[in-house]
């Protein structure tokens, strides 16, 4: 039985998609057959061409497997690297330093 996968929004499947081309140029630049690369990333020439289609089943781990044998991993040290909005909602929710009551509590 096929597992059921949560629908993605069209614009993060043309994303996908436009990943998964994006790969399969790197991989046809390099003049490596499909066969090679699944072979080297772990997995079946069927899932490396749902890689290449930009498959929303595919794990995330067969991707990082395939842009590694591309030498194309050091990319996903990029992904969620720069978060401003986490970062502001981060600061956001800092709690504010609490002020001592009075001076000469602290005199002595």
């Amino acid at each position: 039985m096929a597992k059921r996968i949560a629908p993605l929004l069209p614009p993060l499947e043309r994303r996908l998609a436009r990943l998964g081309e994006r790969i399969r140029t790197a991989r046809l630049r390099r003049r490596l057959s499909a066969k090679l690369v699944a072979e080297r990333a772990g997995m079946s020439v069927m899932t490396l061409r749902n890689v290449e289609k930009g498959g929303m089943g595919v794990t995330i781990g067969a991707y990082a497997a395939v842009l590694h044998v591309l030498g194309l991993d050091g990319d996903l040290d990029a992904v969620a690297q720069a978060d401003p909005l986490g970062r502001d909602l981060q600061d956001a929710a800092l709690p504010r330093r609490a002020r001592a009551k009075s001076e000469s509590r602290w005199k002595a």
